[in-house]
């Protein structure tokens, strides 16, 4: 899509519709190209949280989760 400087002021709302199309929006000013708006990746998480590498790192612990969370929340100097 092109869209000129007063396209922004005033139509702001299609250009946001073509970039939620996943349209580049070429911005112009005087017929000449100034720049381009691109749209941002979807952050929709396509990763589960399963697989980050994170998960399950407490799975080989015997403790409870309340003993862990305890352990963690205490303050920094607790084996002064």
């Amino acid at each position: 899509m092109k869209a000129s400087v007063v396209d922004l002021r005033y139509h702001m709302n299609d250009v946001l519709k073509a970039l939620a199309r996943n349209e580049e929006v070429i911005v112009m000013y005087h017929g000449e190209e100034k720049g381009v708006i691109i749209p941002v990746k979807s952050k929709k998480a396509t990763v589960k949280v399963q697989d980050t590498p994170l998960f399950g790192m407490y799975k080989d612990t015997k403790e409870d989760v309340g003993t862990t969370m305890k352990k963690l929340r205490q303050g920094r100097y607790r084996d002064l």
